[in-house]
């Protein structure tokens, strides 16, 4: 399995206009995701953590050609100010996995 852990920082006062794009996404078109999780950093008003298991990279890198995936990453760029940590992995097991 292929993992991806990112955090992302959104233009200061539009984390929530973010996140709300970030999740507004439909778990049957996105063929390979096993696990999406969107979360704010507590301790960073303006930060957001990404977490994503995939059966594989392929996976991953197909979905970005998805409609609903790219217009979603349209509609998001706006509010994005940068991307810091960014971490591929190789997910061993877990719950939900």
């Amino acid at each position: 399995m292929y993992g991806l852990i990112g955090k992302m920082r959104a233009a200061p006062g539009q984390r929530e206009a973010l996140l709300a794009i970030l999740l507004e996404h439909d778990d049957a078109g996105m063929p390979g995701c096993l696990s999406y999780v969107v979360a704010r950093d507590l301790n960073e008003p303006d930060a957001i953590w990404i977490s994503e298991v995939w059966d594989s990279p392929e996976s991953h890198k197909a979905s970005l050609d998805i409609p609903s995936v790219r217009a979603a990453i349209e509609k998001a760029m706006p509010l994005i100010a940068g991307f810091d940590t960014h971490v591929e992995t190789e997910v061993v097991g877990g719950i939900g996995v």
